[in-house]
């Protein structure tokens, strides 16, 4: 009862959100779960590409809100509207994104001025702390990588299997690609930092 009252401080638009959250909770309504991506999928998108300034990056960043906000839908309460809440959890996760990307950025950069002023090559060995994600990557069953591997979009796909099953460099994988190696570690940062989101959350159902 206490829900439903909380619902008349709501516009009528959020109203009609709420109805869907509803469904889709108390119904498995699939079709309550779309129409809500529907409705507000390029809303998101358009707040992530002006926080990453990247169109591939919003696009996996949008998807990843909605998975993120319909995994815990039940902690959705009508004391405010379903938009806000959706984007809170979308602007959180790009924050944690953004910030992921300028550490792996600010590295890469270290690596060079270090290799540029003749140093020891110690900057570019792997420090002896594994770095968590590429470790519990590793750890999994190799089955279970490659099937979720399959489910990348094929420039990630690619980045993954070059780098992790055929155990290529960067340099080498940049070669073989044609590209820069900037691009070649973006992209694998973001295929890696999918992959282990989605092996998480795999993990986590079972």
């Amino acid at each position: 009862m206490d829900e439903l009252e909380n619902t008349e401080r709501l516009t009528t638009k959020a109203v009609y959100d709420y109805k869907l959250v509803r469904a889709a909770l108390d119904k498995g309504d699939q079709k309550a779960f779309a129409e809500l991506l529907q409705r507000y999928r390029e809303s998101v998108y358009y707040m992530m590409l002006k926080m990453c300034n990247n169109k591939d990056d919003a696009e996996d960043l949008t998807i990843e809100a909605f998975g993120r906000a319909f995994k815990k839908l039940d902690q959705y309460s009508p004391d405010y509207a379903f938009s806000t809440w959706l984007f809170k959890i979308a602007s959180n996760n790009a924050i944690d994104f953004i910030r992921r990307k300028k550490q792996m950025t600010s590295v890469s950069l270290d690596n060079k001025l270090e290799s540029s002023e003749n140093k020891d090559h110690s900057s570019n060995i792997k420090a002896n702390v594994p770095d968590p994600e590429e470790h519990f990557i590793k750890k999994q069953k190799v089955e279970l990588v490659r099937v979720l591997v399959d489910n990348l979009k094929p420039k990630y796909k690619e980045m993954i299997e070059l780098f992790y099953f055929h155990e290529m460099s960067h340099e080498e994988i940049s070669k073989k690609l044609n590209l820069p190696i900037g691009t070649i570690k973006a992209q694998l940062f973001r295929a890696r930092d999918l992959l282990y989101n989605a092996l998480k959350n795999r993990k986590e159902k079972y």
